[in-house]
């Protein structure tokens, strides 16, 4: 008698330059792109880091008191979450009928300065299912972006599986990998940035190859976990070295002299699917069967049999941070009510989102545990 039946489809890892800075051609690009991998078959496409507006390279080249005016144009282009280019996202997703990851700059709504490297995954349907941000900026990327939580630190149930994602050195990050494993990932999305530069020219021996660093990465995740990986990288077009260098022949050097991204596909047995693609722009399709991983779970299962969960626990907080929080509180709540119903203050209490200061769960809210996983039930 037949058994059960596992998802089979095609996905691509698009590598491709954003329209640097430039949020709405940048999306206008990303749509044009997923067409290209829908007429290639496709149905799971992902793209780069903080592919919408760019990666901040500028704060790998320049001096804290260079980067004002970059970093003034990256908050002006970034993405709320949700917003109306979220909707627009979403909405190229429904179109196309993909399960659409995509890598942005997100702002929030309370802080004018305050951005985060997130990555979003969209359902066919264009449902938004999940908005990761990362968990600890990269060196220099500290200058722009956040320490993200672990609200979202989770693979989601999609009509190919159990999709979850990291962002460029979170792939390093042993325990957030574990964690997403742990929770049943059976394809993993990692995303890169265009260039890493670590050295001046010529300037040290132990050189960083951001290339090389990717595959070592995304084959130990893969194989580790049984998984598999869809790596997508971003590209450095002339425009944007351009920009960047400002004029100045040393940093356009450096630019150019950084080793290249590289976008790829990878097996649950750490093998490539299909060519991957260095440096330049384009996209790598591969088919993908999730009953692969199965016999190869059979030697190392590192969520399962081949692991001692007596002698090793994880514990995960799924806490967001926010930058205030009120207990729960019955009499402030009816104060509230009556307070925000008085005439003198409609006008501002129609600008207030409670949702952005909910009481925060602690030990007076209750508690539930998946596992090994500690979860806080949050408020309604």
């Amino acid at each position: 008698m037949p058994g059960d039946v596992y998802p089979k489809f095609r996905a691509a890892a698009v590598q491709a330059a954003p329209v640097f800075l430039d949020r709405d051609a940048t999306i206008d690009k990303l749509e044009t792109l997923v067409q290209k991998a829908v007429n290639a078959g496709a149905e799971l496409i992902a793209f780069g880091e903080s592919f919408i507006p760019a990666f901040p390279v500028w704060n790998l080249i320049y001096a804290p008191l260079d980067q004002h005016a970059f970093f003034r144009r990256l908050f002006d282009n970034a993405v709320q979450v949700p917003g109306p280019h979220t909707k627009r996202l979403s909405e190229i997703a429904k179109r196309h009928r993909v399960l659409l990851s995509v890598g942005v700059s997100e702002k929030g709504k309370i802080s004018m300065g305050a951005l985060w490297n997130t990555n979003l995954l969209f359902d066919r349907d264009g449902t938004l299912l999940n908005r990761h941000r990362k968990l600890v900026p990269t060196w220099a990327e500290k200058l722009t972006w956040a320490n993200g939580d672990a609200m979202y630190l989770r693979p989601e149930e999609t009509d190919f599986g159990r999709v979850g994602a990291l962002i460029c050195g979170e792939n390093t990050n042993t325990l957030a990998r574990f964690a997403l494993l742990a929770q049943g990932e059976q394809v993993h999305i990692a995303t890169y940035p265009p260039a890493w530069p670590f050295h001046r020219p010529g300037g040290s021996a132990h050189k960083y190859n951001l290339g090389e660093a990717i595959r070592i990465r995304s084959a130990a995740h893969a194989f580790e976990g049984k998984v598999f990986n869809i790596v997508a990288a971003c590209a450095l077009d002339t425009d944007a070295i351009e920009q960047l260098s400002q004029g100045d022949p040393k940093m356009k050097e450096l630019l150019k002299a950084c080793p290249a991204a590289v976008s790829l596909i990878v097996g649950p047995n750490g093998e490539l699917l299909g060519e991957p693609v260095v440096g330049t722009e384009g996209m790598v399709v591969a088919e993908i069967d999730i009953a692969q991983s199965i016999e190869h779970k059979l030697a190392h299962d590192i969520v399962g049999h081949y692991n001692r969960f007596d002698i090793f626990h994880v514990e995960i907080d799924p806490t967001p941070n926010r930058p205030v929080w009120f207990k729960n509180s019955r009499q402030r709540d009816e104060e509230w009510a009556e307070w925000s119903q008085s005439s003198e203050t409609d006008d501002m209490n129609s600008n207030l989102e409670r949702d952005s200061i909910a009481p925060r769960p602690g030990r007076h809210q209750p508690v539930r545990k998946i596992g090994r996983f500690r979860q806080s039930r949050q408020p309604k």
